[in-house]
């Protein structure tokens, strides 16, 4: 069949040529359009998400979302919505999804699923082919004028769905080339070519983790007017119920001890003997509610969640607004601001905006996804779990019925006859006696090799291979475990490293070492200098799916005592109104060990918050506050953080 390619691969320009000109091609697709011959839904905007998990992690290189059947091998509830058809007839089916495992040239393919329309499925299959996301021709299917839609997930293991096309001319192709795809899903879903206008503040700042949201409250009780942007739902990144990694780093250490005091106002429990002190445990330790409420309660700040910073206007190497974009909505907003702070772990603003960054070429630290497992036949941790079929489960328990069949998953890392932490009583580094207590720790980590911004969703894909390889391994070839299931896994990938924007000092490792003295110090550093990489132990015949690391450890990996790390790490040196706080501050590759654990990081936070307070009442740049009101900034961080303005 011959069909006609809409833009295609001809990219922006020629995109843009062809709005601009008012060529047949785009006359024939606004026509189209018009006479309501596509309808086109976007997957995050389902009315009901079911079991779905809406994923934001790979925006920047697909334009938007998608929905992920993150289910741990058991299917997850359909997703749902309802749609009105212009008109009666026949349209052809377009889903736009991937094959996840296909990167790998492995068999089988574990993330199928099926679109209902009116409860009947297409007959064909999706999540079956593509190395890459692409529209997955789903034939030709006949509707009435309303019809209700649903995504069934097949198997449980990742299946993922971006956007649903129909087609009234049978023959039309949608275009994969990234520009062309947005100004086409944005032209059906009919919003604005330019943003909307989302306010005026005095700091504006960018990702909700411990060291964004330290810097929104530390700047709104200093008295400023602050927006918070936060693409997730919930605040806390790698400390939140989604990821699970537990906040380290001491706090309130002298010559400052109230440094660290809005960090232990939303961090979880530092002793919570309930839960333990450790990652991956029920989400409830993490206290998200904490978080919110706090920020909830600041009059100044505006918190803006499932927002995702996607453009930055920068005038004179100075930041005038960024662009964000809704996460379920796709509508975007201009938000405008004096001073910014970029807490994205990323570095987005930063890169965005040009700043001067550095980002390891090879050896980067990998990322995890932790997970953890459950006995169905406690039933203590039956009533405790966070699975999606919780209701199924608890009915099953209770006749009885607790034995947890695992399928055999030819697609995962084959471990069939490798070691790996939790089999045969290994004890990793820091590992448990228990050899169920060395899955899914911190040490199940991958994504070494690969770029930790482009490749992000492969490097999470390889660590779900790697549990799911591990799990098939303990339940169908050592027959162990007949009454336990995986219990929960974050599909958010908690990161180590990526850019690094650089400041006025870059700082390394050598200067926890010698303990090198600056003039400003600004936040305290009690972490060892932690860095990972493949442990070689696991790595035969796996090259380049390494998935579990070693941390340093020794004498040459450690300081003595609190060192307190200067504040000219914590702004650009080229974007004169950027401040930056957590692991993308100016520290060399090595530097980044002790400075990235999430208390440390929340420090960072509350002295740029002050910082900006300086600013802003000063009229300085960050650099500024070095020069000119250091002294200042001094008196600011020995007052109680919870004083406000």
């Amino acid at each position: 069949m011959n069909r006609r390619q809409f833009i295609g691969t001809a990219g922006s320009a020629s995109l843009l040529l062809l709005l601009t000109r008012g060529t047949s091609a785009y006359a024939s697709f606004k026509e189209k359009k018009e006479n309501g011959e596509f309808v086109f839904l976007e997957a995050e905007q389902f009315k009901d998400l079911g079991g779905w998990d809406l994923d934001q992690q790979v925006m920047d290189q697909m334009g938007s979302p998608y929905l992920l059947a993150h289910g741990l091998g058991i299917p997850v509830k359909d997703a749902l919505t309802e749609v009105k058809f212009p008109s009666i007839g026949e349209y052809r089916v377009w889903v736009r999804t991937r094959d996840w495992v296909a990167p790998w040239n492995v068999p089988g393919a574990p993330g199928k699923f099926q679109l209902l329309v009116d409860g009947t499925p297409l007959e064909e299959t999706f999540g079956t082919k593509g190395v890459d996301w692409h529209w997955h021709d789903g034939g030709i299917v006949n509707v009435n004028k309303k019809a209700s839609i649903a995504l069934h997930d097949l198997t449980g293991f990742e299946g993922r769905c971006d956007s649903i096309l129909f087609c009234k001319d049978l023959d039309f192709e949608p275009s994969n080339e990234l520009e062309a795809l947005t100004t086409f899903r944005r032209n059906l879903l009919g919003l604005p070519e330019q943003p909307e206008e989302g306010g005026y503040y005095d700091f504006v700042v960018v990702g909700g983790g411990f060291a964004g949201t330290c810097a929104a409250i530390s700047a709104a009780r200093n008295g400023l007017k602050v927006a918070l942007i936060q693409d997730r739902p919930i605040l806390g990144g790698n400390g939140s119920s989604e990821v699970r990694v537990w906040p380290e780093g001491k706090t309130q250490q002298e010559p400052f001890p109230h440094i660290g005091d809005i960090v232990n106002e939303i961090a979880p429990d530092l002793a919570q003997p309930k839960y333990g002190s450790r990652n991956a445990i029920g989400g409830i330790a993490y206290n998200d509610e904490r978080k919110l409420e706090v920020v909830k309660n600041e009059p100044r700040i505006t918190l803006m969640i499932e927002e995702r910073a996607i453009a930055v206007e920068n005038n004179d190497n100075e930041i005038s607004a960024i662009v964000v974009q809704n996460t379920k909505t796709a509508r975007r907003k201009r938000i405008h601001a004096k001073y910014f702070a970029d807490c994205t772990g990323d570095a987005s603003v930063g890169f965005l905006a040009g700043a001067d960054y550095e980002i390891s070429s090879s050896g980067i630290m990998g990322m995890s996804n932790l997970w953890n497992v459950l006995d169905a036949a406690n039933e203590e941790e039956v009533l405790k779990c966070e699975c999606k079929d919780k209701t199924a489960l608890t009915m099953s328990c209770e006749v009885g019925k607790v034995e947890q069949p695992f399928p055999k998953c030819p697609w995962a890392i084959d471990l069939s006859n490798k070691p790996f932490p939790g089999r045969k009583n290994y004890k990793g580094q820091w590992g448990s006696e228990d050899p169920l207590g060395n899955l899914g720790g911190w040490f199940w980590e991958s994504g070494f090799d690969k770029d930790p911004i482009t490749d992000i969703e492969k490097i999470r894909d390889l660590n779900f291979r790697a549990m799911y390889g591990a799990w098939d391994a303990l339940k169908n070839v050592d027959n162990l475990y007949p009454n336990h299931r995986l219990g929960w896994s974050a599909f958010i990938a908690g990161k180590r490293e990526s850019r690094r924007l650089l400041g006025d000092v870059l700082l390394s490792a050598d200067n926890f070492k010698t303990r090198k003295q600056f003039p400003d110090p600004a936040f305290p550093c009690s972490w060892h200098i932690d860095i990972h990489t493949p442990h070689e132990k696991f790595d035969d015949e796996l090259k380049g799916q390494e998935f579990i690391s070693k941390a340093t450890e020794g004498e040459g990996y450690s300081y003595e005592g609190i060192y307190w790390a200067p504040y000219r790490t914590l702004y650009s040196r080229n974007i004169k109104n950027l401040f930056m706080a957590g692991r993308d501050i100016s520290v060399t590759r090595d530097g980044i060990g002790p400075i990235r654990v999430m208390r440390t990081c929340g420090m960072m936070g509350e002295i740029i918050g002050k910082a900006a307070s300086i600013c802003i009442k000063r009229n300085v740049s960050p650099r500024g506050v070095y020069e000119k009101q250091l002294d200042e900034l001094k008196a600011l961080m020995s007052k109680p953080g919870s004083e406000r303005i």
